[in-house]
């Protein structure tokens, strides 16, 4: 895959940009070796249409540099970003003053979007052992929203081994063997109660027996306490290596429960393409009816100006879920190819830069695939500004608060 950086979306390239953007810290030394051999080789000096001789190596990629989103010259830490997606953990961490040294990411559509924002192409598959063996040691904090998966827990002691085959043991391998000074996991709600709390069991006694962590009861933190219109929970696993001597943590209050749809609204007209046709309208009114004649709750909703929209998740019902009526359009042409015409009553979805917004993402975040896989990528983002409270009293407990000198330090 292609992208205005002309960079292949790969490992080769993860390797590379992740060199350049620690090329005067120690943490480049991880990518060093491979980074260099790579820069050196005919096909990356064709891709570049330069000779890579080392004194101008470090500016094969000089868009690098033009992103939106780049890591603070003096940082007060450093942090790794696993399962990345397009980068909600990152925004946060560095608003704080945070540096990626790391990141991890296989989805092709999301690496896209990753690279058009922070200037560097995440490595793929983190089970593999080709993708970890990359991981600088002495980072501060571990962050990721790993996927949730059921353990198989029958007549064991449901410790570190029964993780195996899952995404948590990969998270709880790289804790093993790097044991930053804390970690900051995200997951859905649902967690709570995945197999009857067992999943949720098993993953805190490994993370508090088998790893030797601090780790408080988690919390359900809902995205609307902290200056979003998006009614959203999801459980945050916060922890502290014992070292750290943390023996208590308290997740942040609700800083702003004021934000409504409005404030998020797209300023202007929107096109034809988001407004319903007259028989998809339809179809959703017919199927709300069936269902509350059946006595629940299933189908459609309307978000008002001054209301909160539902969980922005993938697939049809997270945009079924949060329909809004948009009466600014003008022009009922069709853009796409809809059966019957698009209709007058101003239902439209909302677009992809307000699930930016709903997710705390700036305007500024470039959006640069197609907008299916803009809603998939918003949809399983976290939202920043809980993220970001959150990770600021983790900061504050292991006294992360001042800037740090990385510079040329390479030892």
């Amino acid at each position: 895959m292609r992208n205005k950086f002309n960079i292949s979306l790969n490992d080769d390239s993860a390797i590379v940009t992740h060199y350049l953007q620690n090329k005067h810290s120690k943490y480049a030394l991880s990518f060093e070796k491979d980074a260099l051999f790579l820069l050196n080789n005919d096909n990356y000096k064709e891709q570049r249409n330069v000779v890579a001789e080392p004194d101008i190596q470090y500016n094969l990629f000089p868009e690098l540099l033009s992103v939106p989103f780049r890591a603070p010259e003096n940082p007060k830490f450093t942090f790794i970003d696993l399962f990345a997606g397009i980068g909600g953990f990152r925004i946060a961490m560095q608003n704080l003053g945070g540096k990626c040294i790391y990141s991890s990411e296989w989805d092709a559509q999301a690496q896209k979007t990753y690279l058009a924002n922070y200037g560097e192409v995440p490595f793929g598959d983190i089970t593999k052992e080709s993708t970890k063996q990359y991981i600088p040691d002495g980072f501060d904090i571990l962050c990721a929203g790993f996927p949730c998966q059921a353990f198989s827990l029958a007549g064991k002691r449901r410790g570190f081994e029964e993780t195996r085959g899952t995404l948590f043991f990969d998270v709880a391998e790289i804790l093993r063997r790097k044991r930053p000074k804390a970690f900051f996991l995200e997951n859905v709600k649902g967690l709570m109660i995945h197999d009857k709390g067992k999943t949720l069991d098993t993953i805190l006694n490994v993370l508090r027996n088998d790893l030797d962590y601090y780790v408080p009861d988690p919390e359900i933190v809902n995205a609307m306490n902290f200056g979003v219109p998006q009614h959203r929970e999801r459980i945050y696993i916060v922890g502290f290596r014992k070292d750290m001597k943390v023996r208590s943590f308290k997740y942040p209050e609700p800083t702003d429960k004021t934000k409504r749809f409005i404030d998020i609204r797209e300023d202007r007209e929107v096109s034809p393409k988001y407004y319903l046709s007259t028989q998809y309208q339809q179809t959703l009114i017919e199927h709300k009816k069936r269902h509350e004649s059946k006595g629940n709750g299933f189908g459609y909703e309307i978000i008002s100006d001054d209301g909160v929209a539902n969980a922005i998740v993938v697939g049809g019902m997270g945009r079924e879920r949060n329909i809004v009526i948009d009466n600014r359009l003008t022009n009922f042409t069709p853009v796409t190819n809809i059966k019957g015409e698009i209709n007058h009553d101003g239902w439209r979805r909302m677009t992809p830069r307000e699930w930016a917004r709903l997710q705390g993402f700036p305007d500024s975040f470039i959006i640069p695939v197609a907008d299916a896989s803009a809603y998939k990528q918003f949809g399983n983002s976290v939202a920043v500004p809980a993220i970001q409270a959150t990770a600021e009293q983790i900061i504050k407990r292991i006294k992360l608060d001042k800037p740090k000198q990385y510079g040329n330090n390479r030892k």
